[in-house]
């Protein structure tokens, strides 16, 4: 498998955007940064400028200006008044309330417009005959300084065409407020008047329906009408529940006198129901009597003793009238009966009646609602209508002028005496607008400069992985020998340190599947810094406790050794040429322990041809099998194959941008060749960043500076203690790490 094979180029997954001066737009962080760094420009642009205008303000001719104020809300003796009367266009309580900033810029448009500036004109053409209304309107201001005062200013050269505009100007704004205002009540008069008829009307429909209404349904009130029906209601009701408890008992009564008929007469003697009936009482009392004279006869005569007879006969006579009794008290009870049922379903048929009266009675409550509310409603607008008529018949004899005149002043500017007013003003004009172009002219400076400066534009433009962002710091430029041989820097140089390790942990993290054990360093152009960055990402690697081999495979111009402190006799190019053990060109690096370095060796007369050869390849073989990491220096990617050629053949390429003097014309060339060439792209570094430092290289800073005072003591205490050298030694050890 391939090196490139294993990880995902990053140019094949991001969009690959244009980096030419036709990209989007500068955002507001972009615009910050490109204003900070063009504050010379912007600050001589700005002064330029203001110093023009304090010149020019120095030799203009003398220029007069008149000015008077007009008081738009006064409380005169006709609006205290009006004020008072409802329903009005000025009806206020207390002091009418200030316009508003709408009102106020409507007031102004009208009263700069030619219908109100027009008639100024004819008459001061005779006088003036070039005079037009751009040339009025031009000089003419008319501003807002406090709520309900109109600020009007004309300026011009001509001192009597200065006063006769502004006494033209006070009378026809006063006659506008009055025409203004007679016009508004004009307008409300005709529009009440307008609105009145159609609410009579409709008042007068709602009357003749509640009319109908009530005729219609032989009612007053639907409230009254329903309590009436809800007490007769309830009367029926109960005489329903009374008759009812009548029939009950009339009707056991009847069932109750069938059961005694049913019985001999002898034995109903004690029946209360017959018993409280006198006549058959009487009858039965006589037909008992005469049942007592028989037994009684019977004693003494025989049956055909003509006493005996006619006893039978006097019995037998009154039977008849018992039994007609009889059937007269059964036909009372039926009667009784049938009149109770009657008149049961005589009080239903009532009730029902009632009830459909009452949800009748519903219904029209609800139109009797509906026509009071609608009628209620036309009432009140109307009422408001035609007293807002009134108030407004009052208001229109209103006569005097609504707006006031406020002490009208000429003065004059521009003159000996006015000369710093003038130039003052002038001068904070024209630093407005130099500032106005010197901010323009830096961003078009910035951006036709087609450079990156920041490490956000870096990543915007190219949407490739950003794996590190080193701030710009001058002292790597050269490292020294002696300087580099202390170990890791103390304050400031210990915590930048943490930079590269952090960097290296990034790269670390590309290869969570397969661990990268080589890379190529490299950058689109010369001056990048790519060679600093090779030197202090292998030192950050050793210190964390990788092996790693740092290898100058720039052959066209070797600087490595020169960056660690070594000697440049023999390296890459005899092990490659002259079959040289490779072991006997590596040297250990004296900024590291675990850092070691394979110097170039003598500028071969054609590196392309090394780099290629089957030799280099099986090199970089062994040298990732022998080492944690290799690192290799390389000439830039832009006009040079060397980058590309070593790339092939390790886990990928870094590619290192140096901020403030790459070019996106040169990075977007580079990229073109990365991608055209397919060499594996880990992602990209930002070199001499000016931003401000990341969140991680700040914290180390505070924390280093917090705990530098407590480890120092530490260690002195400890080399003092210590009783034999090699503790000393290797307490300096873990120290440099």
């Amino acid at each position: 498998m391939l090196k490139s094979e294993k990880y995902p180029h990053p140019l094949s997954q991001a969009n690959f955007t244009q980096l030419n001066d036709e990209e989007g737009g500068l955002n507001l962080g972009q615009v910050g940064a490109v204003l900070r760094r063009r504050l010379l420009l912007i600050g001589g642009t700005t002064a330029l400028v203001a110093t023009a205008a304090v010149l020019k303000a120095e030799t203009d001719p003398p220029v007069y200006q008149g000015t008077f104020d007009i008081l738009t809300k006064p409380v005169t003796g006709e609006d205290k008044v009006t004020a008072n009367v409802p329903q009005t266009i000025n009806s206020q309580e207390g002091v009418a309330p200030p316009e508003s900033t709408k009102e106020i810029q409507t007031t102004i448009a009208v009263l700069q417009s030619p219908k109100v500036l027009n008639p100024i004109i004819e008459k001061l053409q005779a006088q003036y005959p070039d005079l037009t209304y751009d040339y009025l309107v031009y000089y003419l201001a008319i501003t807002s300084p406090k709520p309900n005062i109109l600020n009007i200013q004309y300026t011009n050269s001509d001192q009597k065409l200065v006063s006769d505009v502004l006494k033209l100007l006070s009378e026809a704004y006063l006659q506008y407020s009055l025409q203004e205002r007679q016009s508004d009540v004009e307008q409300a008069i005709q529009f009440v008047e307008n609105r009145k008829k159609p609410l009579a009307d409709s008042l007068e429909q709602w009357q003749k329906k509640l009319e109908n209404l009530r005729r219609d349904n032989r009612l007053i009130e639907p409230g009254q009408k329903a309590q009436e029906l809800s007490n007769q209601l309830s009367t029926l009701r109960q005489q329903r529940i009374e008759n009812r408890v009548q029939l009950e008992q009339m009707v056991a009564s009847y069932e109750e006198l069938q059961r005694e008929l049913a019985q001999a007469p002898g034995e109903r003697a004690g029946n209360s129901l017959l018993s409280e009936n006198a006549r058959y009482q009487k009858i039965l009392d006589q037909i008992q009597a005469a049942d007592i004279a028989v037994k009684q006869q019977s004693t003494v005569f025989t049956d055909a003793n003509p006493a005996m007879v006619t006893l039978q006969q006097k019995k037998e006579s009154l039977l008849p009238l018992l039994a007609q009794e009889e059937a007269r008290v059964q036909k009372d009870y039926q009667s009784r009966i049938q009149e109770l049922s009657a008149r049961d379903r005589s009080l239903d048929e009532k009730i029902n009646t009632v009830y459909g009266e009452i949800r009748n009675l519903a219904s029209i409550s609800r139109q009797y609602d509906n026509i009071q509310r609608e009628l209620q409603i036309a009432n009140a607008a109307l009422t408001q209508f035609t007293t807002k008529q009134q108030s407004l018949q009052i208001e229109k004899a209103q006569k005097q002028q609504p707006w006031v005149l406020l002490d009208p002043k000429l003065t004059k500017v521009n003159e000996p005496l006015a000369i710093t007013d003038s130039a003052k003003r002038n001068l904070a004009l024209g630093g407005l607008l130099g500032l106005l172009l010197g901010v323009g002219t830096a961003l078009v400076v910035d951006k036709l400069s087609n450079i990156f400066y920041s490490s956000q534009e870096l990543k915007e433009s190219t949407r490739l992985p950003l794996l590190g962002i080193v701030p710009l710091r001058k002292e790597l430029e050269v490292a020294t020998k002696d300087n580099l041989s202390r170990g890791v820097q103390h304050s400031d140089g210990a915590s930048f340190f943490e930079v590269f390790r952090s960097l290296y942990t990034n790269i670390l993290l590309l290869g969570s599947d397969t661990p990268i054990r080589s890379l190529v360093i490299s950058s689109a152009g010369q001056g990048d810094g790519k060679s600093t960055i090779a030197t202090q990402l292998a030192q950050a690697a050793a210190a964390m406790g990788q092996r790693v081999l740092l290898v100058d495979a720039n052959l066209r111009a070797p600087s490595l050794h020169n960056r660690v402190g070594l000697m440049n006799i023999q390296g890459l190019t005899d092990v490659i040429s002259q079959d040289l053990d490779w072991h006997n060109v590596i040297e250990p690096s004296p900024l590291e322990d675990n850092m070691f370095v394979m110097p170039a060796g003598p500028i071969p007369p054609d590196s392309v041809r090394l780099l290629a050869s089957q030799k280099m390849h099986n090199l970089m073989e062994e040298l990732q099998v022998s080492y944690d990491l290799v690192i290799y220096d390389t000439p830039p990617l832009l006009g040079f194959a060397d980058a590309h050629l070593l790339a092939a053949n390790t886990d990928g390429l870094v590619l290192v941008a140096g901020l403030g003097k790459l070019k996106r014309t040169a990075l977007q060339q580079a990229l073109e060749q990365i991608q055209i060439s397919g060499t594996p792209l880990l992602g990209l570094i930002a070199n001499k960043s000016k931003d401000a430092a990341p969140v991680s290289y700040q914290y180390y800073q505070q924390y280093y500076r917090q705990n530098i005072s407590t480890e120092k003591v530490s260690v002195d205490t400890l080399a003092t203690d210590s009783s034999s050298q090699g503790m000393a030694s290797a307490l300096s050890k873990t120290q440099r790490r």
